[in-house]
């Protein structure tokens, strides 16, 4: 990581970080490369030299050795320069291919790996279209731009070396010319760098969209809105042409305008070498080698004027990529962190101050406690911080002040993946990957047995329903999880827990989207994962909750209530008040809880 921020670093700068981090671990085949394109270019100087002695030699002053000697001469030339640009060709697309693999591994690893509060700051279009859009410019500025560069360079190097053999004074001439070409190239070198950085921001905002609209299709369609969501797509999508089309134009003037300029440099030529030949002060071969030595070097700088287009959208996409990958999470293990010793998974929060970034505080002096086979309950209006409780227990998100402990241990200071494999979690929407049953069931613990796979869905009641498709466990979900009723995926998250074998369990309004026969299931395979386990859960319904060993009512992000269900209703506090809402106002008498003992 470097000091400076991505988007203020020079050209040099980057293309220093591109060499370090992409090109130096493939220098062998990418020097080699290089190398090939200098052949390439001074066997194109080769042939441009052969231009002369053969109009001389063939077609003014004939000779009987020159009539095979040159064109065998030219041919072999010709194929050993096809054979090294083939070469050359095929290094670079291994390479260039390579590196788009190395910057897609990295944005994906920097995503997932990310804080949540970056993940929520930012759509993941943004990170969509850097994957998928600015791995490829970065590939073809450091790989096909750079060695074609190189090589188109050496040509005109080599093209202006053959002018100074035939004639240096017309090629001195030549060359007080070209500071207007680079004029040229430079300018639209900006335009098009310029539309680039246009062009990348729209890119992020159409994934974006196109993401929003398919993950809402549903409410696009119920409301009628797809007319909408078209124009909506249509404009970002025309921004985006607009920056793509002023781009392509930069690039498409640039080399006319450098063709053109060359043009006139060439008719200037055949004024003075016409005046020469006059004279008799150049030959037929010189001035037709002189010639073709002008109209490559002509041709060669408008490739160099195409590719420093190329090479500026690479910097510019390198700059968003850096951007991208230099943002370090906050929530890291300490040096030397050590992994979180085994316990029976009890867990407290002490005096538990949180905020969201630079936001109103979400927690304030939150204090509770669990123990292994307890369960404790945390209710209250909605956006009181249940849900920030939870983030905080796996380091989701760290407190801002107070501490949680598992087992007498800090959460902060032990090793995250050993913090992570002593909690499950099970949420309101259970994500399934687009995989098989048994795949998902499996996240967990990848190495489980079949035996262990169907023993946690038969725990969750899953098995029964899984066994019922014509696939069984090999059968695939969909996207989401699409092909299963909400209850199954429901119990597919279940089963997961169960063969994860966590000692603390986190719910999270687990069985509030259900209909009333998948809550029964879902409910009773709940209780059966609850057995023997620290868990917290948040429930809205207060009649999922009325058997929890402790109720946590937490409002406006503080701890208001705690008690049990029965002692929190003789209270006629918030939590009454919610019991009453839902009709669960009735608190038990000693009696009834005789009798129903």
């Amino acid at each position: 990581m470097t000091d400076t921020p991505a988007t203020e670093l020079s050209n040099r700068a980057l293309a220093a970080r591109v060499w370090r981090d992409y090109l130096r671990p493939r220098w062998k085949g990418f020097v080699v490369s290089v190398v090939c394109a200098a052949i390439v270019a001074g066997l194109t100087a080769l042939l441009l030299w052969l231009v002369g002695p053969a109009v001389d030699k063939l077609i003014t002053h004939p000779t009987r050795q020159a009539i095979w000697t040159i064109p065998l001469a030219i041919a072999c030339i010709a194929v050993f320069r096809a054979v090294f640009q083939v070469l050359q060709a095929r290094i670079i697309n291994g390479i260039g291919n390579g590196i788009v693999g190395d910057v897609q591994v990295g944005l994906f690893s920097r995503l997932v790996r990310a804080d949540l509060a970056r993940l929520r700051g930012a759509h993941s279009g943004s990170y969509v279209a850097s994957v998928l859009y600015d791995a490829g410019l970065i590939r073809e500025a450091s790989t096909t731009g750079v060695v074609n560069y190189v090589r188109e360079s050496l040509v005109v190097i080599g093209a202006i070396g053959t002018m100074f053999w035939y004639d240096p004074v017309l090629t001195g001439a030549v060359l007080l010319i070209a500071p207007v070409v680079s004029m040229i190239t430079r300018r639209f070198s900006k335009k098009t760098t310029k539309a680039a950085k246009g062009a990348m921001g729209e890119t992020s905002n159409l994934s974006t969209a196109i993401m929003e609209s398919l993950d809402g299709i549903k409410i696009v369609k119920i409301e009628n809105r797809e007319a909408d969501e078209e124009a909506r797509v249509g404009e970002v999508i025309a921004r985006r042409q607009k920056h793509l089309v002023k781009g392509s134009n930069a690039k498409s003037m640039a080399a006319p305008a450098t063709e053109a300029f060359t043009t006139i440099i060439v008719a200037l030529v055949l004024l003075y070498t016409g005046w020469r030949a006059m004279t008799g002060g150049i030959t037929a071969g010189d001035f037709t080698a002189f010639l073709a030595a002008l109209m490559a070097a002509g041709q060669s700088l408008r490739q160099v004027t195409n590719l420093q287009t190329v090479m500026a959208e690479g910097f510019t996409a390198a700059r968003r990529l850096f951007a991208a990958l230099d943002v370090a999470p906050t929530i890291v293990e300490p040096a030397g962190a050590a992994p979180l010793p085994p316990g029976d998974g009890s867990v407290s929060l002490d005096h538990v101050d949180f905020a969201y970034g630079e936001g109103a505080p979400a927690l304030s002096d939150v204090s509770l406690r669990v123990r292994r086979g307890e369960t404790v309950a945390l209710v209250g209006p909605s956006g009181g911080g249940k849900s920030s409780i939870l983030n905080l227990i796996p380091r989701f998100y760290d407190v801002t002040g107070g501490s949680v402990s598992i087992d007498g241990h800090d959460v902060r200071s032990v090793t995250l993946a050993s913090l992570r494999d002593r909690i499950a979690l099970v949420t309101q929407e259970p994500f399934l990957f687009d995989d098989t049953i048994r795949a998902n069931i499996a996240y967990a613990k990848p190495d489980a047995t079949d035996d262990e796979i169907e023993a946690a869905a038969r725990q969750a009641a899953a098995h029964d329903f899984v066994s019922a498709l014509p696939e069984g466990y090999a059968t695939r979900v969909g996207e989401a999880g699409t092909r299963l009723s909400g209850g199954q995926r429901q119990r597919i998250a279940i089963a997961r827990a169960f063969l994860k074998n966590a000692p603390i369990l986190l719910l999270d309004e687990a069985t509030s989207a259900l209909d009333t026969e998948s809550e029964a299931l879902v409910q009773a395979a709940l209780e059966r994962l609850m057995a023997g386990r620290a868990t917290i859960l948040i429930a809205h319904r207060l009649s999922t909750v009325k058997h929890a060993d402790r109720i946590y009512v937490i409002d406006k992000g503080r701890v208001v209530e705690t008690g049990t269900h029965a002692g929190l209703l003789r209270g006629k506090g918030l939590y009454a008040r919610l019991a009453k809402a839902q009709d669960l106002d009735h608190a038990p008498t000693p009696d009834s809880e005789e009798t129903a003992s």
